[in-house]
C-alpha cells in the first residue's frame, strides 16, 4: 500500500498528513506537487487542509484545475482510494468527485477547536474499523458548512454515504454541537463507489500521543486494514 499527499500552493497540513501516515505505516509517503502528472504508483491519494491558492476565488475552486487533479480523478474512476480533509474536502467537492458544497460557516467566523463526531456508517474503508462511539477531532475552517440539495441528501442517506455527524460527547446530534451550521450535522461524505472520502475535521491532528489525542489515528488504521484485506 503506497500513500501520496498532494501539496497545492497554500496547503499547510500536508506534512501533518504525511507524518501521520508515515508513523502508522513505517514507510515513506510520496509528496506530490500540484503541477505533476504522475501519482507515482500511489494506491491512495490524500488531499490535505490549508488554503489552496489562498482561497481567492472559492475554497478549492482553483485547486480543482491543477494538473494533478486530472490524475486524481482518473485514479478515483479506476477505484483508487482518495481522501480529502478540510480544504481537501472542498477541492473534491469542487472537482465533482464528491457531492455537495462547503459554504461559509454560520456567522461567517473561522472556527478552531476540538469537536465530537460520530460515525454514521461502517460500510466504507474509512469507517469500517471504527466503533460506534464519538471521536474528539479538531476542526479549523472558515468554510466548513456542508450543503446539498434535498435530492442529494436523500441519496446520501438512503445509500448510507454520510460518513460522520457532528455530535455531543455522548453521540447525540444537537444544534449546539454543530460548529458550522452543516445541513443535518454532516461532517463528511463519500462517493457512490465508496472509494472517495471527504471530511472537515482533521484526523491527522489527532494521531500522535504527543498531541494528547490519538482518536484520529483510528481512521488511518481503518483505511490501512481495508486496503490490505
Amino acid at each position: 500500500m503506497k500513500f501520496g499527499v498532494v501539496t497545492f500552493p497554500g496547503s499547510n497540513c500536508d506534512e501533518d498528513m504525511a507524518q501521520a501516515v508515515e508513523s502508522l505505516t513505517q514507510r515513506p509517503v510520496e509528496r506530490l506537487w500540484h503541477k505533476e502528472h504522475d501519482l507515482r504508483g500511489c494506491d491512495m491519494v490524500l488531499l490535505p487542509g490549508g488554503f489552496s491558492y489562498g482561497d481567492y476565488l472559492r475554497s478549492g475552486a482553483i485547486a480543482r484545475f491543477s494538473p494533478i487533479m486530472q490524475e486524481v480523478a482518473q485514479h478515483a474512476k479506476r477505484g483508487g482510494l482518495v481522501f480529502g480533509v478540510c480544504n481537501g474536502f472542498q477541492v473534491l467537492c469542487e472537482a465533482g468527485l464528491l457531492p455537495g458544497a462547503l459554504l461559509h460557516n454560520e456567522g461567517r467566523k473561522f472556527v478552531c477547536r476540538n469537536t465530537w463526531i460520530r460515525p454514521a456508517t461502517f460500510n466504507t474503508p474509512l469507517t469500517a474499523g471504527l466503533k460506534s462511539k464519538p471521536l474528539l477531532i479538531p476542526i479549523a475552517h472558515g468554510e466548513g458548512r456542508y450543503h446539498a440539495d434535498g435530492e442529494t441528501l436523500k441519496a446520501l442517506n438512503e445509500e448510507d454515504r454520510v460518513l460522520f455527524h457532528y455530535c455531543d460527547a455522548e453521540g447525540w446530534l444537537k444544534e449546539e454541537s454543530n460548529p458550522n451550521g452543516s445541513v443535518e450535522n454532516i461532517a463528511g461524505v463519500c462517493n457512490e463507489g465508496r472509494n472517495v472520502f471527504g471530511m472537515m475535521p482533521h484526523p491527522e491532528r489527532a494521531a500522535d500521543e504527543r498531541l494528547g489525542n490519538t482518536a484520529g489515528r483510528q481512521l488511518f488504521e481503518s483505511l490501512l486494514q481495508a486496503a490490505m484485506a
